[in-house]
């Protein structure tokens, strides 16, 4: 399969005729990316299973009033951040978790996850970033991990560059500091 570019796969979703044929283009193209920034959020594989679809499905619904303000990979990683967040507010709601009592869950999920299949520093990385506050956490991940460009995060994250930057700096000094506190 050829890559589409976003636009070319917008004006395939346009044309009523391979309006599915697109739509599953860009699951192709977008699902593993969408994925592991869901799974970044979440920690969990069957709740980032669940939230890729429930993106998915927003998507399908959105699809059609896409005004194209931002790029389709913006818009489809901002779904993505709202749903996983709104998920971790459900979860926190539901459970009556104090945060800190949620982040040590979350924690304890990555030391039994059988998928998670990195070494002792890996670990204690993840462990680290898990102990930032959630809109740190975010960032990080996608500076870090994704090597998003801080215009992008804002667009995914509507806010402004300035605080993409000090929440990124102030998640790296924690995590320095969690790495020394050893």
């Amino acid at each position: 399969m050829s890559e589409y570019s976003d636009n070319e796969l917008l004006t395939l979703f346009r044309d009523s005729e391979n309006r599915n044929y697109a739509f599953n283009l860009i699951v192709r193209k977008y699902q593993q990316k969408l994925y592991w920034h869901i799974r970044k959020i979440v920690i969990k594989h069957d709740d980032a299973d669940d939230i890729l679809q429930n993106t998915f499905i927003k998507v399908w619904k959105g699809l059609d009033g896409f005004r194209e303000d931002s790029k389709l990979y913006t818009w489809l990683y901002r779904i993505a951040t709202n749903e996983s967040l709104t998920f971790l507010k459900q979860q926190k709601t539901k459970y009556l978790l104090p945060l800190v009592d949620y982040e040590n869950q979350l924690k304890e999920t990555l030391v039994s996850d059988q998928n998670f299949n990195g070494d002792e520093i890996q670990l204690k990385l993840q462990k680290a970033i898990l102990g930032l506050p959630e809109k740190q956490r975010i960032v990080f991940n996608m500076k870090y991990f994704e090597e998003m460009k801080y215009e992008e995060m804002a667009e995914i994250l509507s806010t402004s560059v300035g605080a993409l930057k000090a929440s990124y700096h102030h998640a790296v000094k924690k995590i320095e500091k969690y790495f020394n506190e050893d």
